[in-house]
C-alpha cells in the first residue's frame, strides 16, 4: 500500500477525506438508486410476464426500454455522488 501511495504521489494523485456527513449522504443516494433499480427490475419481470405469448420483437423493446431507464438511473446516480464527493451538495 505504501508503494502504491508513493506512487500515486509521483504522478501528482491527491486523496481527498470525506466527511461524515458526505459519507452519510453518499449512502443515501446509493440505498435511494438501488431501491429505484430494483423496482425497475420488477416492473420488468411484470411487464416481461404479462407479455408472455407477444411478438419477440415487442419483448425485445420492452427489454431495450428498461435498459436505456437504468442506465439513466445509474448515469444520475453517478453524477449525484460526484457532486457530493466534491462538496456541492
Amino acid at each position: 500500500m505504501e508503494r502504491l501511495r508513493k506512487k500515486d504521489a509521483e504522478e501528482g494523485v491527491t486523496t481527498v477525506h470525506l466527511t461524515d456527513k458526505q459519507k452519510a449522504a453518499i449512502a443515501e443516494v446509493r440505498s435511494l438508486y438501488e431501491a429505484k433499480l430494483a423496482e425497475q427490475e420488477i416492473l420488468q419481470q411484470s411487464a416481461m410476464n404479462a407479455r408472455l405469448a407477444a411478438d419477440p420483437a415487442e419483448l425485445e423493446e420492452i427489454g431495450r426500454q428498461f435498459r436505456r431507464e437504468r442506465e439513466r438511473l445509474a448515469s444520475e446516480r453517478d453524477a449525484k455522488l460526484e457532486k457530493i464527493r466534491r462538496g456541492e451538495a
